[in-house]
């Protein structure tokens, strides 16, 4: 589409499927004095960036196939380890001897979906340091919009809900606090508050998605139930 160079530029700027400020003030510079127009060239740039981080998705879940462990999962149930009975992926424990299951690769990824967003908010950061981002995001808030914020939501919500007895408790834990809002009428929208608030319903969406699976599935799990129910009544979820 481009010169050569310019190509050239874009392929290596791209390799790692990140595109930092310094690297976008290096490409505009270079297109403009190419008398390229910057907003097409900005739409192509974008293309090109989610074409990468796709392809490098597709080859990290193919490597993962060939090198996954066997399951004990069988569609949507599993095999448990104490007996050998088949019980829903949901239930947290076994209705044939009471194991309870446990999922520490789950747990792992509860802590990956909080580098996620850090790593949101240090993309935010950085792009703050540049003028022409900062002018971008002002504009963008001004009229109703903000790229890092939408990116959290669709992080949160697609976010796997957890199907052991701990992790549900652990999501739940880390997101209720999140989930609720800060400040009141007057003040929900200062600063320090209107950040926090905008992702709340966000969680609270997540949060019920894992209360409603949770009391139709572990019905069997009453004191594990009761912990949870603690947790909806702190959101006003019945």
């Amino acid at each position: 589409m481009y010169d050569e160079r310019i190509e050239k530029l874009i392929e290596l700027a791209l390799a790692d499927g990140e595109l930092t400020e310094k690297e976008k003030q290096i490409l505009y510079k270079k297109a403009e004095d190419a008398g390229i127009d910057l907003d097409e060239f900005e739409m192509v740039l974008d293309a090109k960036l989610f074409e990468k981080q796709a392809d490098m998705k597709k080859a990290d879940a193919a490597a993962a196939a060939t090198s996954a462990p066997k399951s004990d999962k069988f569609g949507d149930v599993k095999k448990c380890p104490g007996c050998g009975a088949i019980a829903q992926s949901f239930q947290t424990k076994c209705p044939d001897c009471g194991h309870e299951f446990s999922n520490i690769g789950a747990n792992v990824s509860i802590g990956k979906l909080f580098e996620m967003l850090n790593a949101c908010e240090a993309e935010r950061k950085e792009a703050s340091t540049n003028i022409l981002s900062v002018y971008g995001s002002m504009m963008n808030q001004a009229l109703g919009g903000d790229k890092i914020t939408e990116k959290k939501k669709s992080i949160i919500s697609g976010f796997p809900i957890p199907n052991t007895k701990d992790d549900i408790l652990e999501f739940l834990s880390l997101a209720i606090p999140n989930a609720k809002q800060k400040g009141n009428f007057m003040t929900k929208n200062q600063p320090e508050n209107k950040s926090h608030n905008d992702l709340a319903p966000t969680w609270k969406s997540k949060c019920e998605q894992i209360i409603m699976k949770a009391k139709f599935s572990m019905k069997e799990d009453k004191r594990t139930l009761e912990e949870i129910m603690a947790y909806a009544n702190e959101l006003g979820i019945k």
